[in-house]
C-alpha cells in the first residue's frame, strides 16, 4: 500500500573559521534537508502541550518541544535518533558532539504505542526535546534524524528545529509593498534587531536573518544582511526586496475528525475494501478572485477525532480524494496538493494527475483523521518549489505568520549562534 522512498543524505560540509559571506537565498532550495519515508505520516510538533507550534525552544526557560509521527504498517518497537548542529545555512557545524550536546550521540525513542481499533495499523511515536538523555549546550540550527534499529544510513525521518538564546529582540512592522507589480500580491516585513550586549564589530557580516513564512522552507529568505546600521540596532527595511514575499491566500480546509458523517468541505465518506474513503467537494479556482478572510491554521493540520480523547492512537487513516477543476492542463510543470502534512515538499505522493475526460486535476492521499489546511501549487519542470499564483491567487492582505531568526557569528567561536527568535503575524501590521 505504501511505497518505499530512498533517503536523502545530508551533505556534511566543514565550515571555515572566517566569516561566511552573506547572500539572499530566495533563489536557493533547502527543503531537501528534511525527509520522511513514505510510510511515515502525521508529523507534527507541539510545544509545552500547544499544538500548531513552531519547532524552537529558548535556553534557560524550561521549554520543551515534542515531535509526533506515525509509522504505517510497521513492526513497532524502539527507534533510534541522533541530533546534528548546523550553521546558519544548514551545513553541518565544525564541532564535536560533546561541544553542543550533553548526553549520548545516539538515543532510543521509547515513547510509542500501537494503534487501537483502527482499519489501518500504525505505531504512534513521540519524542520530547530536551530530555533526560539529551540537553543542548549551544544555540543554533539542529537536525533530528530518526532510523530503525541497525539502519542508521536509511533514515525514516529528518526534521529541523531551533535552540535560541533569547539574547536579542526584533521588532516587526508589516507594510504594503511599494514595488511595482508587488503592491497587491506581496507582503513585506520591516525588521529592527537590537544587538546590545552582543559585541558586534562587523554587523554586515556577523549578523544575518532568516525570514520564514508560516514555517515553510519553500518560502524562506536566508542569510539576509542588514540594510542600515544604527546605535545597537540593525534595520532590514522595506526599501530593499530582501524580505518581500508572496502573500498567498487563506488556506483551503477540510474536516475528517469523524467518519460517521460528512463535515466541512467533504462531499461523501465511504467504506470500501476495508478502508475509509473521503471525497472532498470539488475546489474552485481562486487565482483571479478578490481576497476573502477566513480563519485558518496557516497551512498546518491537527490530528483529532470526535469519538475519542486519544486521537494519537485511535484516529484512523482515510484515503482522501482531491478534485481541482481546470479548463486546461497547465503545461511545463505539475500541480500538487501542499500543506505541512506534505512537509511542503513536492513529489509523487502529492502530485495531481490531469483527467482530460473530466477536465480536472485529481489526487488521493492517505491522511489521519483531523482538521487540515492545504493549497494547490504549480511547480515548473526542473524546479523544487512553486512559482506563480495558479489556482490560489496572492494578496497583500492575507493573514500569515512570519518567523524571524537572528544569527550572530562570534569571531571567537566556531559556530553560528541563534541569538533570537521572533514570531510575528501580519494582523499586527501598522
Amino acid at each position: 500500500m505504501v511505497k518505499k522512498l530512498t533517503g536523502i543524505k545530508i551533505l556534511s560540509l566543514s565550515i571555515s573559521f572566517l566569516f561566511i559571506s552573506t547572500f539572499s537565498s530566495l533563489s536557493r532550495d533547502f527543503s531537501s534537508i528534511e525527509y520522511a519515508a513514505a510510510n511515515v505520516k502525521s508529523i507534527s510538533f507541539e510545544k509545552d502541550g500547544r499544538k500548531l507550534a513552531y519547532p524552537f525552544v529558548q535556553q534557560g526557560t524550561g521549554e520543551v518541544i515534542t515531535l509526533y509521527f506515525d509509522v504505517i504498517d510497521g513492526e513497532g518497537g524502539t527507534l533510534w535518533y541522533s541530533i546534528t548542529h548546523c550553521d546558519r545555512d544548514w551545513n553541518e557545524s565544525d564541532l564535536f558532539k560533546s561541544d553542543y550536546l550533553e548526553g549520548f550521540e545516539e538515543n532510543q525513542i521509547t515513547g510509542y504505542m500501537p494503534s487501537f481499533n483502527t482499519k489501518v495499523n500504525y505505531t504512534n511515536y513521540s519524542l520530547s526535546l530536551p530530555n533526560e538523555e539529551v540537553r543542548f549546550l549551544l544555540s543554533g540550527n539542529y537536525i533530528l534524524t530518526v532510523w530503525s534499529p541497525g539502519e542508521p544510513d536509511s533514515p525514516l525521518l529528518r526534521r529541523r528545529f531551533f535552540v535560541s538564546e533569547g539574547s536579542t529582540s526584533a521588532q516587526v512592522v508589516f507594510h504594503r509593498p511599494m514595488k511595482p507589480g508587488a503592491t497587491d500580491t506581496h507582503q513585506q516585513p520591516e525588521i529592527t534587531v537590537n544587538t546590545g550586549g552582543l559585541g558586534v564589530t562587523d554587523p554586515y557580516r556577523q549578523v544575518t536573518l532568516t525570514v520564514m513564512q508560516n514555517g515553510r522552507w519553500d518560502r524562506a529568505a536566508m542569510s539576509l544582511s542588514p540594510d542600515f546600521v544604527g546605535n545597537n540596532t540593525l534595520e532590514f527595511n522595506a526599501l530593499s526586496d530582501n524580505t518581500l514575499m508572496p502573500g498567498g491566500n487563506e488556506f483551503r480546509y477540510f474536516d475528517i475528525k469523524t467518519i460517521r458523517q460528512t463535515r466541512q468541505n467533504v462531499r461523501a465518506i465511504d467504506y470500501v475494501n476495508g478502508f475509509y474513503q473521503a471525497y472532498l467537494l470539488p475546489s474552485d479556482d481562486r487565482e483571479f478572485k478578490p481576497y476573502f478572510f477566513n480563519e485558518d491554521f496557516n497551512g498546518k493540520h491537527v490530528v483529532a477525532m470526535e469519538e475519542s480523547n486519544d486521537p494519537d492512537r485511535e484516529a484512523d487513516y482515510v484515503q482522501v480524494y482531491f478534485t481541482l477543476p481546470s479548463y486546461n492542463e497547465l503545461k511545463g510543470g505539475s500541480v500538487y496538493v501542499a500543506g505541512d502534512f506534505t512537509g511542503w515538499t513536492y513529489g509523487p505522493d502529492n502530485r495531481m494527475a490531469w483527467n482530460a475526460a473530466r477536465g480536472c486535476y485529481e489526487a488521493s492521499m492517505l491522511l489521519k483523521q483531523g482538521w487540515y489546511n492545504y493549497e494547490y501549487a504549480f511547480v515548473p519542470t526542473g524546479k523544487m518549489r512553486p512559482e506563480g499564483f495558479s489556482f490560489e491567487g496572492s494578496h497583500w492582505e492575507t493573514e500569515n505568520d512570519y518567523l524571524i531568526l537572528t544569527y550572530f557569528r562570534d569571531p571567537t567561536k566556531r559556530y553560528d549562534r541563534l541569538v533570537g527568535v521572533t514570531l510575528a503575524n501580519t494582523r499586527s501590521r501598522q
